[in-house]
């Protein structure tokens, strides 16, 4: 008897192994996918403007990175005693101004490298409602808790977001693989019908821009969680975001469908070595725990291709302990 029901997932036709260079853009499932690509020493690396959650603003910052766009004082406006921008995570921001700027436009220098020679682009799309700026009719990224007046509140249409979509599978994002993504993070400030018209529209407008192009492909994310594990229990305490056990078992379906079958199979020896860094020892001079470090040095060298600088230098400074 079947109790659930598992999604089949076809594999890409394109994988990503340890050579591949990743960018991971969009909601904060974007950050899970991106850490769990790094926890096993892919070069993967998170859009350095932070979240992002609707369609235009991951565009919008995918397009300045690949511009190389300068960062102006004058965009930066004071909310109580921060500076802030709206088109960069509240963490970029600061009390002054100058060092916000700063720290904005190394972000911008770091994602233009970073897009320049990524060849897979991984864009989690977390909400079709937007937030426009009254003054400019510009939509922000990030209101920075500016009062709600200033705003007005509207969602993208399909053919709003799948053209989106298709101008950046075109043009900044042209020649590169990109997988598409929604969030399966609930967005309760909507409610629970607003939410799910918001994700519909989503998966709508992905599945268009994902039949129109070759190098555009979709992994479902949320349908994993939302007809595949379907239950409550595979929530965090907030019932919004996944619990950690679901985050888990999305990553062994991403890893299944997207990673090639080479680097799935020394995942384990690589995570090993991770793991083994990361003990400290009770007796660091110890003869046997020497004898372990030797043992993950040579596994170390027989990977070269692998980036364990960190590690190496751990397990070479503990047998320079007396």
């Amino acid at each position: 008897m079947k109790f659930r029901t598992a999604i089949e997932i076809e594999p890409l036709p394109h994988s990503i192994d340890y050579g591949s260079r990743i960018l991971s853009i969009g909601s904060c499932f974007a950050e899970n996918i991106s850490r769990r690509l790094a926890q096993d020493k892919f070069r993967a690396e998170l859009s350095p403007s932070g979240i992002v959650f609707n369609p235009a603003s991951i565009a919008a910052a995918i397009e300045m990175f690949a511009s190389h766009r300068r960062i102006s004082p004058d965009e930066l406006l004071p909310v109580g005693d921060i500076w802030v921008h709206h088109d960069f995570h509240s963490s970029l921001s600061s009390t002054d101004r100058r060092q916000a700027v700063q720290t904005m436009q190394r972000a911008v220098d770091r994602g233009a490298e970073l897009i320049g020679r990524a060849d897979w682009i991984i864009i989690t799309l977390g909400t079709a409602w937007v937030y426009r700026l009254r003054a400019t009719g510009r939509i922000v990224a990030n209101c920075h808790k500016r009062p709600a007046a200033d705003f007005s509140r509207e969602m993208l249409d399909c053919d709003t977001i799948a053209e989106i979509l298709d101008n950046l599978a075109e043009g900044a994002l042209s020649g590169k693989n990109i997988i598409l993504t929604v969030s399966p993070v609930r967005h309760l400030g909507d409610g629970l019908q607003q939410n799910s018209l918001s994700k519909a529209t989503l998966r709508i407008a992905a599945q268009r821009c994902v039949d129109r192009h070759e190098n555009v492909f979709y992994f479902p994310s949320f349908e994993i969680l939302n007809d595949d594990l379907r239950d409550y229990r595979f929530y965090a305490d907030d019932m919004a975001h996944p619990s950690s056990a679901a985050v888990d078992y999305i990553w062994e379906r991403f890893a299944e469908a997207v990673i090639s079958p080479q680097a799935r199979q020394i995942m384990p020896r690589i995570r090993s070595v991770a793991t083994a860094a990361a003990h400290r020892p009770m007796n660091p001079s110890s003869a046997v725990y020497k004898d372990f470090c030797r043992r993950q040095l040579q596994t170390i060298d027989s990977m070269p291709a692998i980036d364990f600088d960190k590690e190496k230098r751990y397990f070479l400074s503990m047998l320079e302990i007396n």
